[in-house]
């Protein structure tokens, strides 16, 4: 049986931790950042994990 391919989308959007956590870059940071406030703007820099049902389903389309 062949091998499964890994999403393309999906390798782009998300990384998994060694300890298996599915992490994804949170949204809202793109543009109209002039809009938003500074405070905000830093509390959504970095990383967030994925909840339980769609990590499965990542880890899935990630192939782990």
């Amino acid at each position: 049986m062949p091998k499964q391919k890994t999403h393309s989308g999906a390798k782009k959007r998300f990384k998994i931790t060694g300890s298996g956590k599915v992490m994804k870059a949170q949204a809202g940071k793109r543009h109209n950042l002039e809009n938003k406030s500074s405070r905000f703007t830093r509390r959504i820099t970095g990383d967030a994990e994925v909840a339980a049902p769609q990590a499965k389903q990542i880890k899935k389309m990630l192939g782990k």
